[in-house]
């Protein structure tokens, strides 16, 4: 992906797209395409000090400058109060992300390409410089940009207090005030430090928390600059290092090939030929990190500010490690949950040492039995069956126990088999925005998918069962989970079919239905085991997307409701009151795209008279194999999901956005990089259309 300076025409269509990379433990690095900050979490290094959590911005920046004979030109980009800009950008001829993000700038026929690249698995940022100066003489300046803050907040200026030494004539380490555990490095391999007359750079504007009602400015320390000589026609290559480890690769240039040759064998691994497929293995790269506390890896839910979740782990799992074939991640995912399961349920945010998970979610744990069944599918050895024997099944028998005997936040299974969930002002559904005492998307009672997952994991462990039989006391035989499974479905027709509309319920609460159109109901069709007759599906499935669709994602909540809201924008409590009232979302797009070529095809199927209701999607594929209903089909839902192929240009480049406004043009906002949306989108284009 190549950006010239017609994506920059201005400064602030500069600050429009975004960039990021991670290192494996839940730090990162990010800015704008123009190298200005335009949210507080843009730095060049946000470590992580207790991985993937503990996350502090210790390096901002660097602005670069060359003095040319008597010209100087200043590639200093930032945005000063007043809305006066430093416009550094117009020297930038390209940015560049291929593997890593590129700075490519020219004065005066010299040519200086910044790369950026994490030692992987280290808080250590690598910056390397390559120069081929022109004809003249020139002294090329850096400026590093220090701080010391929860990336989540801002410093003021005051706050910024470094006891500094030089440990070499090449390494300045400085120690925050507020950490004297911490050592901060900048090692420079060639040219010199000198002192700076103002030792700090102070309230650089923010223009995307301007926007969203944030903190607007941001404070560095900036005691020094780094000038290096450059003779006529001189290439010369310079590394600059910034670190909080004790010990770090001094060659920048080393660390950039050895991240390239990391993300070409992710791709290569993955066997995948096509272009988005394989954009997408390399944005799902950025959300797999370790966490310390459980020494396996786990999924970040979204950058800049989410950490890792149970529900979101679910659902971007099978995208992100098994279509990706990263299946020693995917069984140490499964792993880290499996230690946390506590009566029945999975972690809705994950514990740090010390501290207590939080539980608050019905879907986590019916999400976990997804999981593992698509584990198995893509795998499908017998040692794969006995890992999840030996440490997954017992936890998976301890759900449904629980799930059906109850477990806290009121979850229990109801006398007609289908799952109730949620009470006062317990949020326990994806849909969970609460402020205060406002639960602005309230679905206490039996969610349509919460029952459409239970659904499928009582017929996944109906199968597992009569593999393994009952290993724990909390455990049943195959036929009782098959019953189980049949009379959930029954109700589940009965209860949640709206005549009217034709389509499904939302939320069915004793006699209340809850007849808003909502993307949850996709779930009773794209999930395997099939719950409604093929002309319900098809019915749904219109439905959905003439109500829902919304180029990039599904709406939360149709245009026709009175309380649809079409834009996420302005301070917090005006998006949280469109977050899941109208607000579409990227991630449901996968299951719409599975559900829409499972129902062409199983309905073509079933007026052919040969197919039952019981079929997964994979059956029914198989069995109407050979005819124009699987190519037609594959090329609507190509229609469907092929916008986010122009998207991954847009935004934060590579990556796909959490959601977009409702309405036209359904601009990209909350987090930039989301991985729900990445390993569901990846998930659906190579399962249900390559």
């Amino acid at each position: 992906m190549e950006f010239g300076k017609g994506f920059y025409k201005t400064f602030k269509e500069g600050l429009q797209r975004e960039w990021v990379i991670t290192n494996g433990i839940g730090g990162y690095c990010g800015g704008s395409i123009i190298n200005a900050r335009a949210r507080k979490h843009h730095a060049y290094l946000v470590a992580s000090l207790h991985a993937p959590v503990q996350r502090y911005a210790v390096f901002n920046k660097t602005d670069e400058a060359i003095k040319i004979g008597d010209h100087e030109y200043s590639f200093v980009t930032n945005m000063r109060p007043g809305d006066v800009n430093e416009e550094g950008q117009k020297y930038l001829q390209r940015f560049i992300y291929d593997e890593l993000p590129h700075f490519v700038y020219q004065a005066e026929g010299t040519f200086i390409t910044k790369t950026l690249c994490f030692e992987w698995e280290k808080n250590t940022i690598a910056i390397g410089y390559d120069i081929m100066n022109g004809s003249k003489e020139a002294e090329f300046y850096i400026t590093p940009f220090f701080t010391y803050r929860d990336h989540n907040q801002r410093v003021e200026r005051a706050e910024l207090k470094f006891k500094e030494e030089f440990e070499t004539k090449k390494t300045l380490k400085l120690v925050p005030k507020k950490n004297k555990d911490l050592a901060i490095r900048l090692y420079v391999s060639n040219g010199k430090f000198e002192e700076n007359e103002e030792k700090f750079d102070s309230d650089a504007v923010l223009q995307t928390e301007i926007e969203t009602g944030g903190e607007a400015v941001v404070n560095s320390y900036t005691p020094y600059k780094i000038r290096v000589k450059l003779k006529p026609n001189e290439h010369k290559k310079i590394s600059l290092i910034c670190t909080v480890e004790k010990k770090f690769n001094k060659d920048a240039f080393e660390t950039i090939k050895a991240g390239v040759n990391r993300i070409r064998k992710l791709k290569e691994d993955s066997a995948l030929k096509d272009e988005f497929a394989l954009s997408l293995v390399q944005a799902s790269d950025q959300f797999i990190v370790n966490r310390k506390s459980t020494k396996n890896k786990t999924i970040m839910a979204g950058y800049p500010w989410f950490t890792d979740w149970g529900r979101d782990t679910m659902i971007a799992f099978t995208g992100l490690t098994l279509v990706t074939k990263r299946f020693e991640d995917a069984r140490s995912i499964l792993k880290s949950f499996a230690m946390y399961v506590k009566d029945g349920l999975v972690p809705n945010m994950f514990p740090d040492e010390g501290l207590e998970p939080l539980y608050n979610t019905a879907d986590a744990s019916m999400w976990y039995f997804y999981a593992v069944s698509k584990y198995l599918e893509y795998t499908g050895l017998e040692e794969d069956y006995e890992f999840i024997k030996n440490e997954i099944y017992p936890k998976l028998e301890e759900i449904i126990h629980f799930y059906e005997k109850g477990t806290g936040f009121s979850i229990y299974m109801e006398e007609d088999g289908l799952i109730h969930a949620g009470g006062g002002y317990d949020q326990v559904t994806w849909m969970d925005v609460r402020v205060g005492t406002w639960v602005v998307t309230p679905r206490h009672g039996k969610p349509v998918e919460i029952n459409a997952l239970w659904y499928n994991a009582l017929k996944v462990m109906e199968t597992l069962s009569e593999k393994f039989g009952v290993i724990s006391k909390y455990g049943k035989s195959s036929k009782e989970y098959g019953k189980m499974a049949e009379k959930a479905k029954e109700s589940f027709v009965k209860e949640f079919w709206n005549e009217e509309q034709k389509c499904l319920y939302d939320v069915v609460d004793g006699d209340m239905k809850d007849d808003k159109i909502r993307p949850n109901q996709i779930y009773a069709i794209s999930l395997p085991y099939a719950i409604l007759d093929a002309k319900k599906e098809k019915c749904v499935v219109e439905t959905v997307i003439n109500e829902l669709y919304a180029t990039y994602g599904l709406r939360t909540l149709n245009k026709d409701n009175p309380e649809y809201q079409p834009y996420y924008k302005g301070k917090l409590h005006d998006r949280d009151a469109a977050y899941h009232q109208g607000t579409a979302w990227a991630f449901p797009l996968g299951a719409l795209v599975s559900a829409y070529v499972k129902t062409s095809v199983r309905n073509a199927s079933e007026n052919s008279d040969e197919s039952t209701s019981e079929n997964t999607s994979e059956n029914v594929v198989a069995h109407v194999s050979g005819t124009d209903v699987i190519a037609d089909a594959k090329q609507y839902a190509l229609h469907l999901i092929e916008p986010l192929k122009d998207h991954l240009l847009d935004g934060c480049v590579g990556q796909i956005a959490e959601i977009f406004d409702g309405n036209e043009p359904n601009i990209s906002r909350g987090t930039y990089a989301q991985a729900w949306s990445v390993g569901e989108i990846l998930r659906a284009y190579v399962e249900d259309i390559l």
